[in-house]
């Protein structure tokens, strides 16, 4: 019975202390430093705040929630300091020099006269500035002299959900929908909460609850009811709600005959469904919008124009702070054309003559969240229409919630893109922080890549791309190293070979898994599910979505050719931007078959030809995850157990289908270079009939 009973004990001590992932970055544990948790302690006596708005109680909460967590004792929350010492002051309205390079969200924190005074103009500024002191805590920054200025250089900084009234999410892969309409408006599932602190602790300030291939049905008052409860658990953080929309809902919600936006009757249906909204969620945040987009009904349905769309939600939205969102992912089923021209084409002819509240959202890049994509043209090319952009957290092509590929590189990449639209130093960056062409609305939106999944991202590993996501949002000058070890130390452990360890995977990941995947520009193939290798693919109701359309490999050679002699594509650049990229003996690798039609003899600036290159890319690539494993299991001492588990066995998972993908790849070009695979390398075991195979059963699931 004791030995029984001993068992018992340690199995629920297990079970208590095993990290399920739910906290996100927010565990707030116990430091074990014993100095450095006094040190803490004595700058933590007390907190003072005066005021009571629902945001700094937001505050308040989390600051004593944290102290709590991390010192191990309760805080009092007194109404002023008065002339004590020692304790955390929390001031809103701030002016004079305090005021000094802040904006209306940002923060300053400093310490002055024996407390630390976290300010801001606004309560929602003292709310990020209380996450940024947790954050100096949690990854054991000194906060004797502590001197910390910082303001969000975008002014909407939000999630996009693709998520489904029917609870389920496209391009989901944690889970089901975080919203359980079913359950709303009564009641509310406190892990919305929880949503909305994660998000305001990286100074995400906007969530678009439902998929942007929309439901009219999210326009009803039934479920208008739903979505302000949801905005009433997110406005304590400083969160507004968006919704997207169907542009055929005056037909088919409001039994109109037509939805054409130049329509009087389409046009007051928009007018009085805004204001309904606005009575439901009176800081509603605004639309957004796909229209004439894979299918989706818009206003070139009625020869329209997407400005006469956009402009008529402005107009509807004009009595309003909030604005419209429409998308720029727009292209045709043209077997003859490139569809990496279809954004740029569509939109350019249309600069300046959108109304002020819209705002153009543009994808990263100019096909599709590719593994590697050059910057979407479109950046730097209409100066006189604000441009958001949108990235992906999701990986719909980046190996689901079994490859690991952290984000960060990918964003940083296209912000760091020079666009020469003002000349050298014109940065996607400054495009969407306003700086370039002076926008006064800014924005840059992540799809979402949270789900039902106790964990919220399925692979406890892809919460750093959310986190990434917030802090570039906030601030993209920020490093990827940076972020990657912020995220470490607060979420998985603060063990310093540890974090080297998982830093060092996370930096390497996204290029391990671009060479077994895409390496060279080659475009990802296309296939239903968006992750299952079939280059061989070339059957489709759209040439475009098919796998041949997009790497192009013949006997010759691989790869598109965008340049003078192809779709020119190029053209659509600044001239310094394209004599990077037009000449095929001085691309940069990483895009030379986004631009050049590469014959398999071509030698490449590695000395080896285009056919040993690949070869030796997919291999060794293939071969890398076995060292994120390695690297995995170095951390392992200093990682929860069940987590550590759950990635292992994901980083298994990962290094099978690396093979999968390389033997696709392989087999499959080998048909059209007519070469051996190089030394050292081996030839696969499996023949193309094999690999074949196992995808259609694959895709059968």
């Amino acid at each position: 019975m004791n030995r029984l009973l001993l068992i018992g004990l340690l199995l629920l001590t297990h079970l208590t202390f095993a990290d399920d992932g739910y906290r996100l970055w927010l565990k707030y544990d116990r430091l074990t430093d014993a100095t450095v948790r006094s040190g803490y302690a004595r700058s933590a006596q007390f907190i003072a705040v005066s005021g009571s708005s629902p945001v700094l109680k937001s505050a308040t909460n989390e600051l004593q929630l944290g102290l709590q967590g991390l010192l191990g004792t309760t805080v009092p929350t007194l109404p002023s300091a008065g002339t004590r010492q020692g304790g955390i002051v929390l001031t809103v309205g701030v002016s004079g020099a305090d005021a000094n390079e802040l904006n209306e969200e940002g923060y300053r924190i400093v310490k002055r006269q024996g407390n630390i005074l976290v300010m801001g103009k606004t309560d929602v500024g003292v709310l990020y500035g209380t996450f940024a002191l947790l954050r100096q805590l949690q990854t054991g920054q000194s906060v004797d002299a502590i001197n910390l200025v910082s303001s969000p250089k975008v002014k909407l900084r939000m999630l996009n959900h693709w998520d489904n009234p029917n609870g389920t999410i496209e391009r989901g892969y944690a889970g089901g929908s975080l919203w359980k309409w079913s359950e709303l408006p009564e009641t509310i599932d406190p892990r919305y909460k929880d949503y909305a602190r994660a998000n305001a602790s990286l100074g995400i300030n906007g969530t678009v609850v439902n998929n942007v291939n929309a439901s009219a049905r999210m326009l009803t008052g039934e479920y208008l009811q739903k979505v302000a409860a949801l905005a009433g658990v997110m406005r304590p953080y400083g969160i507004k709600v968006y919704l997207s929309v169907y542009f055929a809902a005056p037909k088919t919600l409001g039994g109109l005959k037509t939805s054409d936006p130049l329509d009087p009757e389409v046009r007051k249906w928009w007018t009085d469904k805004t204001a309904e909204i606005h009575r439901y969620i009176p800081d509603f945040g605004g639309f957004l919008v796909k229209a004439n987009s894979e299918g989706e009904p818009g206003p070139q349905d009625y020869g329209r124009t997407h400005v006469d769309g956009a402009n008529m939600l402005a107009a509807a939205m004009k009595p309003f702070p909030g604005v419209v969102i429409w998308r720029a992912f727009v292209y045709k089923a043209d077997p003859t054309g490139d569809r990496f021209k279809a954004a740029y084409e569509e939109f350019t002819p249309f600069d300046g003559q959108f109304d002020p509240k819209v705002i153009v959202q543009v994808k990263n890049g100019p096909i599709d969240f590719q593994p590697r994509e050059p910057f979407s043209p479109l950046f730097g090319a209409m100066p006189k229409t604000p441009l958001g952009i949108e990235f992906q957290l999701t990986q719909e092509y980046l190996g689901f919630a079994t490859h690991l590929v952290y984000e960060a590189p990918v964003f940083k990449e296209c912000l760091e893109s020079d666009t020469y639209a003002a000349g050298k130093g014109s940065t996607v960056a400054r495009v969407i922080d306003g700086s370039l062409h002076g926008y006064s609305q800014t924005l840059m939106a992540g799809v979402a890549n949270t789900g039902s999944d106790r964990n919220w991202t399925g692979n406890p590993l892809a919460q750093a791309n959310w986190y990434a996501f917030g802090r570039i949002a906030w601030d993209h000058t920020l490093t990827s190293a940076a972020i990657a070890d912020e995220w470490v130390n607060m979420t998985l452990t603060r063990q310093p070979q540890a974090v080297s360890h998982v830093r060092a995977m996370l930096l390497r990941s996204r290029d391990i898994y671009v060479d077994y995947n895409a390496p060279i520009g080659l475009s990802r193939p296309w296939t239903g599910v968006h992750f299952a290798p079939e280059p061989w693919q070339n059957k489709s109701p759209r040439p475009d979505w098919t796998a041949v359309y997009y790497h192009r490999a013949d006997s010759v050679g691989l790869g598109f050719d965008r340049t003078a002699t192809g779709s020119n594509a190029l053209a659509q650049y600044r001239p310094e931007v394209r004599r990077q990229w037009e000449n095929v003996d001085n691309c940069p690798l990483p895009y030379l078959l986004w631009f050049h039609h590469v014959p398999w003899t071509k030698q490449l600036s590695t000395g080896r030809t285009l056919w040993d290159e690949l070869c030796t890319r997919f291999y060794t690539s293939a071969d890398s995850v076995r060292w994120l494993q390695q690297e995995w299991t170095l951390a392992k001492p200093a990682l929860d157990p069940v987590l550590y588990t759950d990635v292992a066995g994901r980083l298994a998972t990962q290094h099978r289908e690396a093979i999968w993908w390389r033997d696709a790849w392989v087999l499959y070009l080998q048909e059209f270079a007519k070469k051996p695979v190089p030394k050292p390398f081996k030839q696969p075991e499996q023949t193309l009939d094999d690999v074949k195979k196992s995808v259609d059963i694959y895709l059968l699931r």
